[in-house]
């Protein structure tokens, strides 16, 4: 056993997870606690609001004493009585608010979006924090802004060109100065109603011609920001041009993907990183994975027990539990020699999950 670490946030699945196979006793502190995390966790708290989660960490700490700590999101930059696994919270508010890390990447001469001024359309608005991209919207007009900021109350915004691609992000490995790229990858999004641009899947790797442009400077942004363990990097790429989009200075929801298609643990190379260690090289990946999440449809109680389907399945929850309309309900897995046979797997399993949700 390599030690007990807590991993803390809105949802710690894919890290704990990950934890608990590099040979670490888990505990969790989670907003769904699924049957999966608790699977591979030793002990769970489970809260409601983010407002409720230090408290919930609180009461686990006050249970055990933790080696490490490592957040996830809604948790970075809480104050935590454990040796924090990871970026500093200092360096994590930096990247926790879009337009500093707007400045970062101008600062580093990185191609990202340029900021538009009130009153030019159409512009893609994005709230200046927040994760998964859930807010996020194109606005086409002055009438479509008001109604955008009415819903959101107003929120700290900003306003970029709208840039034409394929949304992508890169998995590195950092140490605080220097940065490996550990897999690159496509990233699923859905594509309709309010939250369009939310994050709900991805493939990994990601093929494309500029790959290997992307993934040198996923390690330049990675290095200069000063970040340490496991850091995302998104981007949008064209057919002739890649412009870097967000910081994620925190496990991402790739996941998944990238230990499946590479055979890497993430949990292992980001404790080693963050004791300074880093991969000689960047891993090839061995197969096509891909992962995405399934929404409820119509206000329903899923009364199945989906563990059965544990082996392509994640995020399993328990029988008996309400969904709203829209609401994530379980993550679906496939793999394959390519990703024609990947996504072949993954609409098979989709199909076996969905008669299971109606």
């Amino acid at each position: 056993m390599n030690g007990r670490v807590l991993v803390a946030g809105f949802a710690t699945r894919h890290v704990a997870q990950s934890a608990w196979r590099a040979g670490y006793e888990v505990c969790a502190v989670d907003h769904f606690c699924d049957q999966d995390l608790a699977w591979c966790t030793s002990d769970r708290e489970k809260f409601e609001d983010l407002a409720d989660l230090p408290g919930a960490i609180d009461r686990i700490c006050g249970r055990h004493q933790f080696d490490l700590f490592v957040p996830t999101s809604g948790a970075e930059t809480l104050p935590v009585p454990v040796p924090r696994c990871g970026t500093p919270p200092a360096t994590i508010r930096t990247f926790l608010d879009k337009l500093q890390t707007q400045a970062f990447f101008e600062s580093l001469g990185i191609p990202a979006p340029r900021l538009v001024p009130e009153g030019e359309y159409p512009a893609m608005v994005k709230p200046r924090s927040g994760a998964g991209g859930w807010r996020n919207a194109v606005i086409r007009n002055r009438a479509a802004m008001d109604a955008w900021l009415s819903l959101y109350e107003n929120i700290p915004h900003l306003r970029q060109e709208i840039v034409e691609g394929t949304p992508a992000s890169v998995c590195c490995i950092a140490n605080g100065n220097r940065a490996v790229a550990v897999a690159a990858n496509e990233q699923v999004l859905r594509g309709s109603g309010e939250s369009t641009f939310g994050f709900s899947g991805s493939v990994t790797p990601f093929d494309h011609p500029m790959q290997a442009e992307m993934c040198a400077l996923a390690e330049k942004i990675a290095a200069a920001s000063r970040c340490r363990g496991t850091v995302g990097i998104d981007f949008v790429v064209g057919d002739d041009r890649i412009a870097a989009i967000e910081v994620n200075p925190r496990f991402q929801g790739t996941v998944d993907t990238v230990e499946m298609a590479t055979g890497c643990n993430l949990f292992a190379l980001h404790a080693a990183a963050c004791a300074g260690d880093l991969p000689v090289r960047r891993p090839e990946p061995s197969q096509v994975a891909v992962r995405t999440i399934l929404f409820a449809e119509r206000d329903m109680t899923l009364n199945a027990d989906l563990s059965v389907f544990r082996d392509f399945i994640a995020d399993i929850p328990w029988p008996g539990t309400f969904f709203e309309e829209e609401q994530a309900v379980v993550s679906v897995c496939g793999s394959g020699p390519t990703r024609k046979d990947a996504l072949a797997v993954l609409h098979k399993h989709i199909t076996t999950i969905r008669q299971y949700m109606r």
